[in-house]
């Protein structure tokens, strides 16, 4: 009654704690499981991955939508800043390779970049045969040493003779197996 009414208070009995509780709180006086020493172990010395914010738009390239709401370069260095200031004046004075390189500021691929086939389907179908074989192997493997031999009662010579002796009872004689034989001329009706 004492040790329930400590468990429901949040409390455990002497008794029921173990060896590792115990050690756990051992280890924690002596700093050995502070938060600086399991970032240490786990390889977080001082610098902690920053997360991305999910909250605002990214760039893609989709066949679907070909237009991104971002640009696909969002800090320009002191090149692509001069040509984005070039940008703003006449377009006829701007070379193709200009051209191209502001076009490439603001998408990654081409229309035809993105609708050109790749070689994926390689890899998918090679991977596919891979596992094909595997399953094949495991198969044979299990026919070979795994499965029983098959049973006498499968071979054709004991069909033929369960097929007779069907027969010879005269076994469903009216729509069923006997109907289609002759028993006259012993042979199946033409």
């Amino acid at each position: 009654m004492a040790s329930a009414r400590l468990a429901s208070q949040g409390g455990l009995p002497l008794q029921m704690l173990s060896l590792p509780a115990l050690r756990v709180g051992t280890l924690a006086r002596r700093g050995v499981l502070g938060t600086a020493s399991i970032r240490a172990a786990h390889g977080h010395s001082g610098h902690v991955a920053t997360q991305e914010d999910m909250s605002v738009p990214r760039y893609y390239d989709k066949r679907s939508s070909p237009l991104p709401d971002v640009p696909y370069c969002k800090e320009l260095g002191a090149e692509q800043k001069a040509l984005k200031e070039k940008e703003k004046g006449s377009w006829k004075q701007l070379s193709n390779e200009e051209k191209v390189a502001l076009y490439h500021l603001k998408f990654k691929q081409t229309f035809a970049q993105m609708n050109r086939p790749s070689s994926e389907w390689k890899t998918v179908l090679g991977g596919m045969f891979v596992f094909f074989g595997f399953t094949g192997l495991i198969v044979w493997w299990q026919r070979v040493y795994v499965f029983p031999p098959k049973p006498h009662t499968l071979t054709e010579e004991w069909k033929a003779q369960q097929v007779k002796r069907m027969l010879d009872m005269r076994m469903n004689p009216i729509q069923g197996f006997s109907a289609k034989w002759d028993y006259d001329k012993n042979e199946w009706k033409k």
